[in-house]
């Protein structure tokens, strides 16, 4: 337990409560000063946004060019600010804490915090943070406890149980370990351990936050309908995966009180969450959002971007200008019972890579099949779960268990009924039943993996 990193974190989200009152005109100005700092700091020790943003680092942001994940890790040793991290050195240490099942709390060098994404979009990548800023990512985490009305300090521990993944570089194993001490009690739980051992710890720890993928707490919702699972936690908190309204309403059903759906992600850390209206708000003290057209043009509140660019305020070991994130997201405006001025995120429709390409009818081109529509179908038909696989042969459709009324045979002809209506030429469906979904080397279960997000 890193004693000054929990009194850190305490600190700064006491801090930042501060910031809940701020009006739009003080969260433009905080913007526009932590903007600057960025970029000096950023031109003064990166090589490689200096030529990046040749000519143009007096440039408004939204002048700037965008960053992917391919040209950071490319250029990672010319992008960092300091020469003491390197991405050969780093993957090293990332692969020797795999290997032992190290501590993923225990800082690289002792000064560097680390987590990678699983590639599962394409590319592998490779983050890390000093102290001061893994004390923001910490407490970014933080924050969406205190948005959703639940309090922690040293008169009552925030008992948390985390239902992910167990992967010691990914960035909730690395989060999990570093809340770990006497004021965070944290059970972390591997997504694909047995359900009998899931339900058997949750209930001997007596959570009062639990934190998971959307695909780990349907079933343990089930769990709980079925009177296995006998907890009673104060918050759901669902992230890292798209939250259905299907599984949301199984959520509140199981406990009572509609979860928490949070916006998070490795390179950024918290993104947005809910206050106590359910209402998510922009992190716009620690990130600037910019939700774009596949052609990088600015999208209107109340449109779906794209994709989205990100620029992480307090990011400097690895800046992120204007970085390229494959999620098609819709703002809001702004105003909420609540009284915080911060931005509202209307919806997360899910990544540019759940989107499928499907042969079209014959003499017409390819369609884009968007996971709403198997939505549509699928979400009062699974149990407990669904996936869509894409293979060169077709689709393989896997439930996790059936609803009450629904078939595998009437599961076929509807989905294939959908893909007719939206255009689709003729394509295999095989719908197949399971007791788990398949999940990525970081324990997700996405909706829809594509030729492209496969392994």
């Amino acid at each position: 337990m890193d004693i000054r990193l929990i009194a850190r974190v305490l600190f700064l989200r006491a801090a930042w409560r501060r910031r809940d009152h701020w009006d739009p005109a003080r969260i433009t100005a905080h913007q526009d000063h932590a903007l600057q700092e960025l970029r000096r700091a950023t031109y003064a020790g990166s090589e490689f946004y200096r030529r990046h943003h040749a000519g143009l680092h007096e440039a408004p942001l939204d002048q700037l060019p965008s960053v992917t994940k391919a040209d950071l890790m490319d250029h990672f040793d010319e992008a960092v600010t300091t020469p003491d991290v390197r991405l050969a050195d780093l993957e090293n240490h990332l692969r020797s804490l795999t290997e032992s099942d190290g501590d993923p709390a225990v800082p690289w060098k002792g000064r560097w915090w680390a987590a990678a994404t699983a590639g599962t979009t394409g590319r592998r990548g490779t983050f890390v943070w000093n102290r001061s800023e893994w004390e923001t990512v910490l407490a970014s985490y933080a924050r969406a406890n205190d948005w959703a009305g639940i309090s922690a300090g040293l008169t009552r521990p925030l008992k948390m149980a985390l239902v992910s993944s167990r992967v010691p570089t990914h960035q909730s194993a690395v989060v999990g370990a570093s809340f770990r001490s006497g004021l965070v009690p944290t059970l972390r739980l591997d997504v694909t351990a047995p359900m009998v051992e899931t339900v058997h710890a949750l209930n001997r720890f007596q959570p009062r936050v639990l934190v998971g993928y959307a695909s780990a707490l349907r079933p343990l919702a089930a769990e709980q309908r079925a009177g296995r699972l006998r907890i009673s936690p104060q918050g759901i908190m669902s992230a890292s995966e798209v939250l259905t309204p299907q599984t949301a309403s199984e959520l509140e059903a199981a406990w009572g009180s509609a979860p928490f759906d949070v916006y998070v992600a490795t390179e950024t850390a918290g993104i947005a969450s809910p206050c106590t209206y359910r209402n998510r708000h922009l992190y716009e003290d620690l990130l600037i959002i910019e939700p774009v057209d596949q052609a990088g043009n600015p999208v209107p509140p109340g449109t779906a971007g794209a994709k989205l660019l990100v620029t992480v305020l307090f990011s400097r070991t690895l800046p992120l200008i204007r970085y390229e994130m494959s999620d098609a997201v819709r703002l809001g405006g702004r105003g909420c019972p609540c009284g915080r001025s911060f931005a509202l995120l209307e919806d997360i429709e899910g990544r540019l890579e759940d989107v499928l390409q499907l042969p079209g009818r014959q003499g017409q081109g390819p369609v884009s099949i968007h996971p709403i529509v198997f939505h549509h179908v699928l979400d009062q038909a699974a149990a407990a779960g669904w996936q869509v696989i894409q293979e060169p042969s077709g689709l393989r459709v896997l439930l996790a268990g059936l609803a009450p009324g629904a078939s595998v045979a009437g599961v076929r002809a509807a989905v294939a009924g959908t893909l007719n209506k939206a255009g689709a030429g003729e394509t295999r469906v095989d719908v197949q039943l399971v007791d788990q979904l398949e999940r990525t080397a970081l324990g997700k279960a996405p909706f829809v993996r594509g030729l492209r997000g496969r392994p």
